[in-house]
């Protein structure tokens, strides 16, 4: 992609508008938390404070609002009391400006680094530093600043408490993760009809096993409701895979293709009927005639061998569904005990895996590095050049700058673009009301109130607009104190774009792309396929062995592989960089060839043997070469070389000569999966090196 095709592309985006749900009564609450903050402050009698306490509120809200799995009061307390250390130590290094310029130097360096440990830590930070740059302008001595930060800190509390006093909609955000996750097994099932080897997101599925991890707490607080379906659409899922593939379920055509059909759709009927009974609260009620159908007809066509046995088991586990809607399903783990919940780490483990994760991007190829690294240079220069011009008010420049650099290149580009837009918006209609109107303390309370929960209701619609109402929400409180809106307009306009182009700039010149990181991607979701593979076939080699937590957690990397390549292919899409190796049109067919592995192999996990079945030797040595063979394929992708299958295929033939004409379903899968392995290798053999060749240290 040229880079005229890029910022076409990035402007487009940034100045969308994303419909989505929006949450009234949660805006409402912490709208309520910054007016009793600020009215608080002006019954004190301090116009000031007032900012001080309205800033540390309004962070310590929308630090809430960032996607979570629960509303996480905690959260609010971080933010406001890191953003109230870091006015306290603002207010004591702004007295000099070389002091000034090191202390946000390392502040910005530290939240570059809070990328790493995940994106609502990254944005959390980056609220502490941009509001920090506006409260340290307000005029105070050293003790007025304790109490500024004290006050900050007290809008964490109050939000807090009111998320504690008032919730809203308790569960509510796990239920819908768990509803969503059966619905899209459900529209699953549908899709199934007409195409036997439709694809599936498992996205739903992943983000309804993040909303299940709960403290021991929270588990004992936990509504029935939530309990035991997500296993169950997690087991149901490879099983109509299993039943609607041609292969291994019904032929294409005929009866036993019609009986699939109805089975598909009676079960879509009935996992709707419970995501929307999970949703709101309600109990379950499944047409009669969508249950009719999953039964053993006692007459009509009959599936046979594997299909039977997929159909058989789908009819149990949505039975089994119906039954959770009247009775809890707790889950039982590989060695008897009963496990109640998903257990969630503490704070001391969340606090240890944020150190690693920070630490595991503590090099110089980690875009996280690079992000905070330009992040620091940006801030500091762009403070430096905005006090050098006679414009006042220099905090603007490095705040646009660290709202709008992110990580890759896509977000940081379209939100330069909507940022400046949304000031420009925000500025002239709260600058324009201020001169009319010439509100007073409580008015310019009001307007700045209903600005912010006019922001905490669209946040989720799109950076433009949250960009107006903040702006908006700036230049009300700053008329509080009775500052000159002229001069902010002014300003801020200009240092705004100064600071969006400072920022685009320095992505330009000193980048992280995602593009060159494609192969590595490819190559980890590959390793992971493999992994999830090996552990399904040592099940049939060793069925007296069979671990299921061993074939879980394969499958659950393996999702996690492949989330990580579509973020990353989604990133590169819209570089304007070559790609270095992997073509679009290579990438695509390659993470065809890698979907259709993981499906094949979840296709042969829904048909495990019992501990009681034979083993199998012709499996453990299918298993055992694999194992040899993905990781040194996974290097040749990483090094642009062409995968090596032979060894694999000369497994697959001993396979297939002991299995003769009547091949059962692990074989076919077998042979289905180094079919796809094929289709990775000529995917990848366009642009490939000869096998042999040295990489090139500088790629």
């Amino acid at each position: 992609m040229t880079w005229s095709h890029a910022l076409k592309e990035t402007a487009r985006t940034g100045l969308a508008i994303e419909r989505t749900r929006t949450e009234p009564l949660v805006a409402v609450r912490a709208a309520g938390g910054v007016a009793l903050v600020v009215g608080v402050a002006l019954w004190l009698g301090s116009t000031t404070l007032a900012v001080s306490g309205a800033f540390g509120a309004f962070s310590a809200g929308i630090a809430t609002f960032q996607r979570s799995w629960r509303p996480r009061p905690w959260l609010a307390l971080v933010a406001a009391g890191g953003l109230a250390v870091s006015t306290f130590l603002g207010y004591l290094a702004a007295a000099h400006t070389l002091s000034f310029v090191l202390m946000l130097g390392v502040w910005t360096l530290l939240t570059g680094m809070a990328w790493a440990v995940g994106p609502v830590s990254g944005l959390v930070s980056t609220q502490m530093v941009a509001v920090m740059l506006i409260t340290v302008t307000l005029p105070t001595s050293t003790l007025g600043a304790l109490g500024h930060a004290l006050l900050i800190g007290l809008g964490g509390v109050v939000q807090a408490a009111l998320i504690v006093i008032f919730p809203v909609r308790p569960w509510g955000v796990q239920r819908d993760a768990l509803a969503d996750a059966l619905a899209a097994v459900a529209d699953y099932a549908r899709r199934l009809r007409q195409d036997p080897v439709a694809p599936f997101d498992p996205k739903p599925l992943m983000e309804a096993r993040s909303a299940a991890a709960l403290s021991p707490r929270q588990a004992r607080r936990r509504p029935r409701q939530l309990r035991g379906y997500r296993l169950l659409a997690e087991r149901i899922r490879p099983v109509l895979t299993s039943l609607a593939d041609p292969v291994v379920g019904a032929p294409e055509e005929g009866p036993e293709r019609d009986r699939v059909r109805e089975l598909l759709a009676a079960t879509g009927t009935v996992l709707d009927a419970v995501a929307h009974a999970i949703r709101h609260g309600r109990p379950v009620r499944v047409p009669v005639d969508a249950m009719s159908v999953l039964r053993v007809p006692e007459e009509g066509p009959r599936l046979n061998g594997a299909a039977r046995r997929a159909a058989l088991r789908l009819i149990s586990l949505v039975a089994d569904v119906v039954e959770a809607s009247e009775e809890p399903v707790e889950e039982v783990s590989a060695d008897g005990h009963m496990v109640r919940f998903l257990p969630r780490p503490g704070i001391s483990g969340t606090v240890t895996a944020a150190l690693r994760a920070i630490h595991r991007e503590a090099r110089w190829s980690s875009p996280v590095l690079r992000h905070a690294v330009r992040l620091c240079a940006v801030a500091t220069s762009g403070y430096l050049l905005s006090r050098a011009l006679p414009l006042g008010h220099a905090y603007w420049t490095p705040l646009t700058s660290t709202m709008v650099l992110r990580p890759d290149f896509a977000q940081t580009y379209s939100r330069g673009v909507a940022r400046f837009l949304g000031t420009l918006a925000g500025v002239l209609v709260g600058g324009g009301l201020v001169a009319l109107v010439h509100p007073g303390p409580y008015l310019s309370t009001a307007l700045a109130v209903l600005c912010v929960m006019s922001m905490y209701l669209l946040l989720r619609t799109g950076f433009i607009v949250t960009s107006a109402c903040v702006s908006a929400y700036v230049v009300f409180l700053l008329s509080i104190p009775g500052q000159a809106w002229q001069q902010t307009v002014q300003a801020r306009v200009a240092l705004t774009l100064l600071g969006g182009v400072l920022a685009m700039a320095a992505y330009a010149v000193f980048p992280a792309w995602e593009t060159p990181r494609l192969r590595d991607r490819l190559a980890d979701w590959l390793a992971t396929n493999g992994a999830f593979a090996t552990a399904v076939f040592d099940v049939y080699a060793h069925p007296a062995d069979r671990r299921s937590r061993q074939v879980r957690d394969a499958l659950l990397d393996a999702r996690a592989a492949r989330a990580a390549w579509e973020r990353s292919e989604a990133q590169a899409h819209r570089e304007p960089v070559r790609h270095r190796g992997l073509s679009r049109g290579a990438a695509r067919d390659a993470q065809t060839a890698l979907s259709t592995m993981g499906r094949v192999v979840m296709l042969v996990e829904a048909h495990l043997p019992e501990r009681e079945a034979p083993p199998s030797p012709e499996a453990a040595d299918f298993a055992e070469t694999l194992r040899r063979s993905i990781p040194e394929a996974a290097d040749a992708v990483r090094e642009r070389r062409p995968p090596e299958w032979t060894a694999v295929h000369a497994s697959l033939e001993r396979w297939q000569d002991a299995a003769g004409d009547r091949p059962g379903v692990a074989p076919r899968g077998a042979g289905q999966l180094v079919e796809a392995l094929d289709d990775l290798a000529e995917a990848l053999s366009k642009g490939a090196r000869p096998s042999g060749t040295p990489r090139d240290p500088r790629r």
